[in-house]
């Protein structure tokens, strides 16, 4: 495989991994607020938020294959070149699909919990946001080595 291959490769797979574990985590999320708008309606506004959150690796994953795509070498480029796009976006592709996954399950523990007592939403935000920190982690290496290149 040339250079171009290879980042093409490591570019698609970021986009892919994202979507699919924020596709999954927001199942577990959609699932769970049904449950819980099926009783109470009017605690939509309050579990939202809870909600979409696996959603944002999706969109972080799509911002990064757009970013290195600037970055894609030629066709008779060496595969060194392709395999340094790769790396670098290798981060937000691994930790993308992991935290959405991760930050699906801590919402939906949110989630039932706003359920039964849902004057606490405000401060149950705070549980899936510690697992979204990581995915943002993820996203700044995956830009700084972007721009290393």
């Amino acid at each position: 495989m040339n250079g171009q291959v290879i980042a093409i490769l490591g570019i698609a797979l970021c986009a892919i991994t994202c979507g699919i574990g924020s596709a999954i985590g927001l199942k577990y999320t959609g699932s769970a607020a049904s449950g819980v708008m099926a009783e109470e309606p009017k605690k939509f506004s309050r579990i939202i938020v809870l909600v979409l959150l696996p959603a944002t690796q999706g969109l972080y994953g799509l911002l990064i294959a757009f970013m290195a795509m600037s970055h894609i070498p030629g066709a008779d480029a060496a595969a060194s070149s392709g395999w340094s796009v790769f790396g670098a976006v290798l981060p937000m592709m691994i930790v993308g699909l992991a935290s959405a996954i991760l930050q699906g399950q801590t919402s939906v523990a949110a989630i039932n919990a706003v359920g039964k007592k849902s004057e606490i939403s405000g401060k149950l935000i705070m549980f899936p946001a510690m697992v979204e920190t990581y995915a943002l982690l993820a996203l700044v290496v995956s830009i700084l080595l972007l721009q290393a290149l």
